[in-house]
């Protein structure tokens, strides 16, 4: 696997909607060689995702007490069921083309999931996958979740890691059309508090060595050339 350039944008906190128009316009650009590979880091704002084989019945508050909380609910087209997104999580969506990669769906997936458990690991929790449930397990616990999207073999969507999210929130869904799965976090897990940006740093590196890419914070040069005139083109970092 030969060494690529992989651009990472910090993006800070991201309306969903937003980050999804975001990824559809460079998931194009990406399949027509006109940008680079890219890793989007983002939170969003409280929300429900749908994923194509979701049912609104996994979402267990009606609009009413949805609205009163303050989470959106959004269909999506990614793959798997319902999760929820909020501060305090990692969001990572990379764009990637495969066929320039050398690999394929199903190893993409492994190898997002290696990524995530080498970073965890940096901060001594044991992680791990499990056949048949993409995502990242503590024992029984859910400590990141993975749904991705790949067509013309760019990837979209990709994974969010539980670091200092409320995880009161997954209460009122059936997280991954699971009953009864039980979700934690980083600081769940140390019993401590975790720096987000400590963790963003780790998975950045982490994901550059399992995906053999060069790592690369863009510049507000990278900002104006990649992403435009999009609203959510304005970097935290």
């Amino acid at each position: 696997m030969s060494a690529q350039e992989c651009l990472v944008f910090d993006l800070g906190s991201v309306g969903y909607p937003q980050a999804w128009e975001l990824q559809k316009a460079l998931a194009v650009r990406r399949a027509e060689g006109a940008v680079p590979n890219v890793l989007l880091l983002l939170e969003h704002p409280h929300v429900f995702t749908l994923g194509r084989r979701g049912r609104e019945s996994d979402v267990l508050l009606t609009p009413e007490e949805r609205a009163r909380l303050g989470v959106a609910l959004h269909h999506t087209d990614r793959g798997g069921l319902v999760t929820y997104h909020g501060p305090g999580q990692l969001v990572g969506y990379p764009i990637i083309d495969l066929r320039t990669w050398g690999g394929g769906p199903v190893r993409y997936v492994r190898t997002l999931e290696e990524a995530l458990m080498r970073a965890t690991q940096h901060f001594r929790v044991a992680s791990e996958c499990r056949e048949g449930l993409p995502g990242v397990w503590v024992d029984e616990r859910k400590l990141a979740a993975i749904g991705v999207r790949v067509s013309r073999g760019v990837t979209t969507h990709g994974f969010a890691l539980n670091v200092s999210t409320d995880l009161s929130y997954f209460r009122h869904i059936v997280p991954c059309g699971l009953p009864g799965l039980e979700v934690t976090s980083l600081e769940r897990e140390l019993g401590v508090t975790v720096d987000l940006a400590r963790v963003r740093q780790e998975a950045v590196r982490a994901f550059g060595e399992r995906f053999g890419f060069t790592m690369r914070w863009a510049t507000p040069a990278d900002t104006a050339r990649v992403l435009g005139d999009t609203p959510t083109a304005t970097p935290a970092r």
